[in-house]
């Protein structure tokens, strides 16, 4: 029997009322195989995804790849310096023509020797002379859309999806002033595989409720739950964010509760006396301080696990001081406690979420961003929803204007 039905869907309408009004999404929607099929077609195959940074790739035939909701992904700079996303299967017999990352002149087939061109085209099929009707030109990797904002590097499987920039006008003047473009830091490990939805993720990336709970103490009690704001941002916005004011100046995650690396020099005294969350589902998730971002970018691999690279963006001088090494063992000493904390209660969440008795439980209005979530997923849910069940029957307008 299909967990897919009117009443299912019906039922999401309470997760984006009122905050103090709303309830949690059904527990199904982070643990139903069903259900992460069909967030496939919804989100991941419609909406714009992250894959990384532009600095990743600095001068002709470097490449990295990614895997989104089990598609596979390069990214490469051409030889006329343009970044380039394709898909990473073969046209053949579907065998990845790149992992990992590097320089190349061209992506090379393993299996057959089919030969693609930094821009995806085929230039080398052997032994295909016989195959009638054989074009070669139609045997190129398949081109997805590509855009970058403030150097992060995202991708959209949908050939006519809306531009992503224009969308995010509404988050602009926040995240102005940080400088994310020119801002550098080490390039990120391989991301880890983890035992829970990436929903589950997401929420905590976004969640200021927790933060004064369960990371209490001197690493983060300088960012008290209650100086938590969530500002409502237009309809159509691709993103939201949280701000959070801070008990001093310049506060961040270290044994100093203080700054240690060059503060972005145009922030104002403002947001020198707080810290910014922004996210962009249904991948990137940022952590701002005056001094340092910590960037997360997921990649939905089913209804239980997902993976993450976690990464970190300072002023571009940052790491030439003498002294970058020790500050950000600092740093990172502080951060990885935090995060240990945080992946624990994700995978008891996880847990809980199968059980029988998992709620449908209701916010605090320290977790407005929950709501702002709710908002980006139902309003996604419903609209695939409708194409799936065809023109004749559009109910998402009904929907909105029950839940109004």
């Amino acid at each position: 029997m299909t967990l897919l039905t009117d009443q299912f869907f019906d039922s999401f309408a309470s997760s984006i009322a009122d905050t103090l009004e709303a309830d949690t999404l059904p527990p199904a929607c982070y643990t139903d195989e069903e259900f992460f099929q069909f967030e496939r077609q919804a989100i991941f195959y419609r909406e714009w995804l992250c894959v990384g940074r532009v600095e990743w790739l600095e001068k002709p035939g470097d490449f990295f790849t990614a895997t989104h909701a089990g598609e596979p992904i390069i990214v490469a700079m051409d030889r006329d310096g343009e970044i380039n996303a394709l898909s990473a299967v073969c046209q053949h017999r579907a065998m990845l023509v790149a992992e990992g990352s590097g320089n190349t002149r061209a992506f090379v087939c393993p299996y057959h020797h089919w030969t693609y061109d930094l821009n995806g085209a085929l230039v080398g099929a052997p032994a295909m002379n016989r195959t009638c009707d054989f074009d070669k030109a139609s045997a190129s990797l398949p081109r997805l859309k590509l855009e970058t904002w403030h150097g992060f590097v995202f991708i959209n499987f949908d050939p006519v999806a809306a531009p992503l920039t224009p969308r995010l006008a509404g988050i602009e003047d926040v995240v102005a002033h940080y400088d994310f473009t020119s801002a550098r830091g080490p390039r990120p490990d391989a991301p880890p595989s983890l035992p829970w939805n990436w929903k589950v993720m997401f929420e905590n990336n976004n969640d200021g409720y927790h933060a004064n709970r369960l990371h209490a103490g001197p690493l983060h009690d300088i960012v008290p739950s209650s100086l938590a704001s969530f500002p409502e941002l237009p309809t159509e916005t691709a993103g939201y964010y949280r701000l959070n004011g801070s008990l001093h100046a310049d506060a961040s995650f270290n044994a100093t509760q203080k700054a240690v690396f060059p503060v972005f020099p145009a922030l104002t005294e403002e947001e020198r006396n707080r810290l910014l969350f922004v996210n962009l589902p249904p991948s990137l998730s940022l952590v701002v301080m005056a001094d340092m971002v910590i960037y997360m970018i997921l990649y939905a691999e089913g209804a239980g696990h997902h993976s993450m690279t976690t990464g970190i963006l300072l002023h571009p001088e940052a790491m030439a001081d003498p002294l970058y090494e020790h500050k950000m063992r600092m740093n990172l000493d502080a951060v990885t406690e935090i995060v240990a904390q945080d992946m624990h209660v994700d995978l008891l969440v996880q847990q809980g979420l199968k059980s029988k008795f998992a709620p449908r439980g209701r916010y605090s209005w320290q977790e407005g961003a929950q709501r702002q979530f709710n908002m980006w997923l139902v309003e996604r849910y419903w609209g695939e929803r409708d194409r799936q069940r065809g023109p004749s029957a559009p109910v998402t307008q009904i929907r909105r204007s029950n839940t109004a």
